[in-house]
């Protein structure tokens, strides 16, 4: 029997690169007696078990450098080779080539074998007849020898976990050990705040006011193997957030390339995220569709591959973007405590293998979430003559937006809303987000006097920029333009409380409740301003004494 002797580098192309082996070559001498199997084991953590189907049966032995030796190829089975020579036909290799021996050396032409045309080979192979051998991660097999397509086998990828391309390995002479290597695709959520016109991990806003969640999807590199690739966004929104503008505020947007930032549309300091794609990015919003089951809802994109426009394009990762509006709802959860946070994870197809109309055919990423927060501020009319509750004050608040707060607690866009204190002397600011409330006084309480003019009560929310919402601890502060005083801030019920002073009628102006002075809640400012005035005073009275030089007289 003549044996033919065969050098396959490229079969092994996709294997040298995951486990660093040699190329096959064959030195005439020193080869040893070929056995009829050898010991493989697929190493690291992509799956739990594997399916390997033998392509072509062979003799196999060690050569020199740590090469192996293959000889008599032939066709595993007929299964196999009825499976395999349509997808080689139709990758290039001529129709007269048809044995085992004609294919291996066509496939070792030319980088023939390429990670997409091993999946072909694996997906054709998986539909005939030919049956796989299953392979338990990290522990040794023997498989008689010869070429072992291996491909992860989809029921034993979990959450994180994605197949590869296709293994090819020569199995016989030593043993073998193959680590596939998979990089998964990754998930991300953040919300816009206003005050800043950026993409955070938290934000805080007005109750009903738009709300704009932004959804990130980092498909990595070197997915060659797979003819569609989809992904479908889950997001889970607590009660506090409105989920009935979700639908038709969505947009999906993808750009190549798993490099880069999320920026696919403009931002504004008007609380609203633009919908023209950014310079690199492609809307890709009608091929998308939006299924919901209560506050769980989940966006499927189509295919990003032909979005792209090619594999090609594909080969470099890809990153997906959707952005929608949720606003706060009237149940929603006021301050620090608990928040009202958004969640979502992504899911991705298995393995190159898996079947994408349905929901088998995919695993999951971990969660990651957002969260949006609001405050309550009361406004509690006093008189300056023993700090008593005045009913009756008939005032104008406007918000950042130049809308007004009505008497329901809703906000007036027209400007043309009042509030009036109640017996307390409060008005209630319920749901607002952090900023600079106007405050005019239109009608002061019988006996006492309106201020002039407008003044300021400012909301600030300090720690919302963080990686990780779990590691947020913001920080809440209240300030105020006199006569309007800053009393306490608690930034875990998002409660805060302000006071607007009125003298009674007739009573002369005071430095504690005229002007424009600013009142943060620390009384120990007032303490200060007071000593001010009379250092003022004394420096006065020192320097009359000193021009006087000592004489009473004028």
């Amino acid at each position: 029997m003549n044996k033919r002797v065969c050098s396959f580098p490229i079969l092994f192309a996709l294997l040298a690169l995951l486990i660093g082996t040699c190329a096959v070559v064959f030195p005439a001498s020193a080869q040893a007696a070929p056995t009829s199997t050898g010991s493989i084991t697929v190493s690291g953590t992509v799956a739990r078990s594997y399916d390997a189907c033998q392509i072509f049966s062979a003799n196999v032995v060690d050569g020199d450098s740590d090469a192996k030796i293959a000889t008599d190829l032939a066709w595993a089975s007929d299964a196999v080779r009825d499976a395999a020579l349509p997808v080689l036909h139709s990758a290039g290799m001529p129709k007269s080539q048809t044995t085992a021996q004609e294919a291996a050396e066509w496939l070792n032409t030319d980088s023939h074998l390429t990670s997409a045309l091993s999946a072909q080979l694996a997906r054709s192979l998986q539909s005939s007849g030919a049956v796989p051998v299953a392979l338990n991660a990290g522990t040794a097999a023997e498989l008689p020898c010869g070429y072992w397509l291996i491909v992860a086998d989809d029921e034993a990828i979990s959450q994180n976990e994605a197949g590869t391309a296709p293994i090819m390995a020569l199995v016989g002479g030593s043993a073998v050990t193959v680590k596939p290597k998979a990089a998964t695709p990754k998930v991300s959520k953040h919300v816009l705040e206003d005050s800043a016109a950026a993409w955070q991990k938290a934000a805080d806003a007005t109750v009903a006011d738009d709300l704009y969640w932004r959804l990130s999807a980092t498909v990595p590199a070197g997915l060659t193997a797979y003819d569609t690739y989809t992904v479908r966004f889950v997001d889970t929104m607590s009660a506090g957030l409105d989920p009935s503008k979700v639908a038709a505020s969505m947009r999906v947007y993808v750009a190549a390339g798993a490099d880069g930032g999320f920026d696919a549309v403009q931002t504004g300091k008007d609380g609203r995220a633009g919908t023209e794609p950014a310079k690199g990015w492609t809307d890709i919003t009608a091929q998308c569709r939006v299924s919901a089951d209560g506050k769980t809802f989940t966006v499927h994109t189509g295919d990003l591959i032909a979005a792209l426009g090619g594999a090609d394009a594909f080969t470099a990762g890809a990153r997906v973007v959707a952005v929608y509006n949720a606003p706060l709802n009237s149940a929603c959860n006021h301050g620090i405590a608990k928040g009202n946070p958004n969640e979502v994870y992504l899911r991705y197809p298995r393995s190159p293998f898996a079947d994408q109309s349905g929901d088998a055919g995919f695993t999951r990423t971990p969660s990651d979430d957002a969260c949006a927060y609001t405050w309550d501020l009361a406004l509690t009319k006093r008189g300056s003559d023993g700090d008593k509750p005045l009913a009756g004050a008939v005032l104008s608040i406007t918000d950042d937006r130049g809308r007004t707060l009505a008497a329901d607690g809703t906000w007036n866009a027209e400007g043309k809303a009042t509030v009036t204190t109640g017996e307390d002397g409060r008005v209630t600011v319920s749901g607002v987000d952090s900023g600079k409330l106007e405050v005019r006084e239109l009608k002061a309480p019988k006996g006492y006097t309106a201020f002039e003019g407008t003044r300021s009560v400012t909301v600030k929310a300090e720690g919302l920029d963080v990686d990780q919402v779990a590691a947020a601890k913001p920080k809440l502060t209240i300030t105020a333009e006199s006569p309007l005083r800053a009393d306490s801030a608690d930034g875990s019920m998002g409660s805060l409380e302000a006071s607007l002073i009125n003298t009674p009628t007739g009573t002369p102006p005071s430095i504690t409740t005229g002007g424009f002075m600013p009142s943060t809640g620390d009384m120990a400012m007032y303490a200060a301003a007071a000593a001010a005035v009379a250092g003022a005073a004394l420096i006065v009275v020192a320097l009359l004494v000193k021009r006087g030089g000592g004489s009473h007289k004028e």
